[in-house]
């Protein structure tokens, strides 16, 4: 067959990290997810890794790992979050690169990316050499094979970034067809117009460089890459089959390659369900032999390039302009805000771009005075940055510095790689890519810039900050409140920065509301409790303390006193400050708690103005995660009188308000919103509840169709999902339970009848996994008729046939 098929899915988010803490805070606009990671990772990058293909009657026939059967790249940092916190998701796609050289002549579906998604046309060449070589490194360590392709970000190319990747091996990258220039056969003289995209797509190209190295390009089909966003071809898995393989020429012999290259969120984030119209159109090319899967590595070695190419210079697939998204005003946007402009990001790039030369002198002459070549050490640094475990890193300074066991100067030595480190982040692409200065991935980048900023403070003493943010005082913001995004990083940047008394502060304040041990983690940092004390009288509470603050990064550390009052809701005083001496602790110590033991509020707080001077923190200065759940426990008690009040309400008028809805007469609103929230508070009960009660279910279903009640369908169902993956995880370690799979059974029947919709997902898969296994084994026993098989078997099919699965 001389017809080929791959589809390539760039699977890429932004950086999310608080780059103080190295943790992605409590994201809001996610809920009821903990942060955009976490949601995306359930509705796409999970999904993937487990795709259902369905048969006419919308039945599960077959689950299938996506990732094995396609062309894939995912973005480093992603990767570092997801193995952190969605470790399913990752060793799926781990193993997806395994399996797929299997079937691809022994080359893997996955590529290599350029570390953090830097824009590289627009960087300078050291920093374009670190980018890949942080990108190989992280490839090699996760998937353990050199890679074959590297990704571009936004695909921006030029002739210098095309030499970087050629100079590390890499033997292919993926353009737009508009970044074709000119092409003509090997070993002809005659160049042939290219542009406008008139590139023949289904061939691999050899690109001469300047330097006497060559790279293949693979040049994705774009109006089939486009037709999946915007001409629903994913609503449809046959519509997409029959799109794909209506690109063969029907005249040609020749060896053809029909490949697309889109964003991989498309596949179940942007598009619900994409994933399966993907597995499926594989499937069904594949059954029908309409071409053969490949992946781009395989295809170059079966069918080297039979003709050159030369590219457009700076060009990208996002922008029109070739890379100007990510520098000035070019005109490209997301729409959403048709009237704002984008001037803000000229002087944007200004300021990284001043801030990198201001600092790359300062790093390279410190680095100089503890080892021997700084920038050569910048680009192995991330053998630190992805394992930072004490061991890996004092191995990592012993071998490249002579520093030794000098604390201080290991402390220097971190902290000038680390800087360095955030100057590299603070270049992610996606601070331009979007409409607004003061949004979210702007302020990231900023965020990144600020953390370079307080280390290059911290290692020179000098004030860098001043001019940067005059620089950014020039990118005003389309939001008149906001007005430049100096004023923003003044007022939401400079408020976020944390220092060891900050993040001493915070463990202060959480001791208060939870028994700390001696020694605890608080995300990259580390806190040792030295002396503590703790006092309370009534809902207020005190507590004074001595702790060790260390930087797990960094290796700073500082032994700092501490004291927190708190008054009852969100009301908190607390100081902290550097530990002056024995004497003073214990004069601390005696006149706060002398204070406090009189019930005067008023001295105590005096006493905290008098120790601790201008080091004051109250609640806001806690990481968000932990306010959050600060003020749930702050809530617990006053939510639970509301309810009471609520269900008291709803008891004493209930035989009122069934008479009037018989009537069809209009419950006054109060009476309404009172029904509504005790029938919705418990359902939700029902799922979280240790104790399971299915009948109970059942009732407040009769209940809200009985009282017309508006059922809040998106918490609920999140709760339901999460009892129903609970359960079947429960089974899927007791198989043999067949109360609780019973109980299962019945959960399902019911929210089958009722209006939530549940996610059986997780669910799906684990009853997928036991007919592979516990069932084929019950299977063999039900061939020698044994009753306890029989019976398990016959009531497994009705939990498989219930997960809406097909034997």
């Amino acid at each position: 067959m001389n017809r080929y098929i791959c589809i390539h899915g760039h699977f890429y988010q932004p950086p999310r990290e608080n780059p103080w803490l190295n943790e992605v805070e409590v994201q809001e606009s996610a809920h009821p997810f903990h942060d955009w990671n976490e949601r995306i990772d359930d509705e796409c990058y999970a999904r993937n890794s487990a795709s259902r293909i369905l048969d006419h009657e919308g039945t599960i026939v077959d689950i299938v790992n996506n990732y094995s059967r396609i062309s894939y790249n995912f973005g480093p940092t992603l990767l570092e979050w997801m193995a952190k916190k969605a470790p399913d998701t990752y060793k799926a796609i781990l193993d997806a690169d395994k399996e797929s050289q299997a079937q691809y002549s022994g080359h893997g579906s996955a590529l290599a990316q350029v570390y953090n998604h830097m824009i590289m046309p627009l960087a300078n060449e050291r920093d374009m050499h670190t980018q890949v070589i942080w990108g190989i490194y992280d490839f090699k360590k996760r998937f353990g094979r050199d890679p074959e392709g590297m990704w571009l970000s936004e695909t921006a190319a030029n002739s210098p970034t095309l030499e970087v990747l050629a100079e590390h091996g890499i033997k292919f990258t993926i353009l737009s067809p508009y970044q074709a220039k000119r092409v003509r056969k090997i070993g002809t003289k005659e160049w042939h117009n290219a542009s406008g995209g008139k590139i023949d797509s289904r061939k691999p190209y050899l690109c001469n460089l300047p330097s006497g190295k060559s790279i293949a390009i693979f040049f994705y089909d774009a109006p089939v890459s486009q037709g999946i966003a915007f001409e629903g071809l994913l609503s449809n898995g046959d519509k997409f089959a029959e799109r794909l393989t209506s690109c063969y020429s029907s005249h040609s012999k020749d060896p053809q390659l029909v490949h697309i290259a889109t964003d991989g969120e498309t596949y179940g984030h942007h598009h619900r369900f994409g994933e399966m119209a993907l597995s499926y159109a594989l499937n069904h090319i594949e059954q029908e032999k309409l071409a053969q899967r490949t992946v781009y590595g395989e295809y170059l070695v079966k069918h080297p390039p039979q003709h050159e190419i030369e590219i457009v210079e700076n060009s990208s697939w996002s922008c029109v302009h070739g890379v100007e998204r990510w520098r000035s005003n070019c005109g490209c946007n997301t729409g959403a805000h048709p009237e704002w402009n984008q001037e803000w990001r000229g002087p944007l790039r200004e300021a990284f771009d001043w801030l990198r030369d201001q600092l790359a002198p300062l790093y390279e002459t410190e680095m100089l005075k503890l080892a021997d070549d700084p920038w050569g050490l910048r680009n192995k640094y991330i053998e630190v940055i992805m394992d930072r475990s004490e061991e890996n890193v004092l191995e990592f300074i012993n071998f490249n510095t002579k520093i030794e066991s000098d604390k201080a100067q290991q402390i220097r030595f971190l902290n000038l790689l680390e800087m360095q480190y955030h100057t590299m982040l603070m270049y992610t692409s996606c601070g331009w890519f979007f409409d607004e200065v003061t949004g979210i991935e702007t302020m990231q980048d900023i965020f990144y810039a600020a953390r370079a900023l307080q280390l290059a403070h911290e290692l020179s003493g000098q004030d860098f900050e001043t001019n940067f943010i005059a620089i950014l005082e020039k990118a005003k913001s389309n939001v008149e409140e906001e007005e430049n995004a100096g004023v923003a990083y003044r007022k939401v940047v400079k408020t976020t920065m944390l220092d060891l008394l900050r993040v001493g502060a915070h463990y202060a304040i959480s001791s208060l509301f939870a028994k700390y041990p001696e020694e605890l983690d608080l995300y990259s940092y580390k806190a040792t409790s030295k002396q503590y004390k703790r006092l309370e009288a009534g809902r207020q509470r005190m507590a004074i303390g001595k702790a060790t603050i260390r930087s797990k990064i960094t290796w700073e550390e500082a032994e700092v006193t501490f004291a927190v009052l708190h008054l009852g809701d969100h009301q908190l005083y607390g100081g902290v400050r550097q530990f002056v001496s024995p004497e003073a602790f214990q004069a601390l110590e005696q006149e706060m708690t002398s204070s406090f033991d009189k019930g005067s509020v008023s001295e105590v707080i005096m006493q905290l103005d008098k120790h601790f001077e201008s080091h004051n923190y109250s609640f806001w200065h806690l990481f968000k995660d932990d306010q959050r759940k600060i003020l749930d426990q702050v809530l617990a008690n006053t939510m639970q009188g509301i309810e009471n009040d609520f269900k008291q309400v709803y008891d004493n008028n209930y035989p009122l308000m069934l008479a009037m809805k018989n009537f069809g007469l209009q419950l006054p609103r109060p009476l309404q919103l009172t029904i509504e929230y005790v029938v919705n508070s418990r359902m939700q009960n029902v799922f979280i509840d240790v104790e399971l009660d299915v009948d109970e279910l059942l009732k407040l279903h009769a209940e809200v169709q009985r009282m017309g009640i508006k059922l809040e369908t998106e918490s609920i169902n999140f709760y339901a999902t999460q009892r129903v993956d609970s359960l079947m995880r429960e089974l899927e370690q007791e198989p043999e339970n067949q109360e609780l799979m019973q109980l299962i059974i019945e959960l399902l029947s019911a929210l089958e009848n009722s209006p939530l919709e549940p996610d059986y997902w997780h669910a799906q898969n684990i009853a997928f996994r036991m007919k592979q296994t516990v069932y084929k084994e019950h299977e063999v026993r039900c061939e020698l008729n044994d009753p306890t098989s029989l019976n398990w078997c016959k009531q497994f099919q009705t939990l498989y046939d219930s997960l809406n699965l097909k034997a």
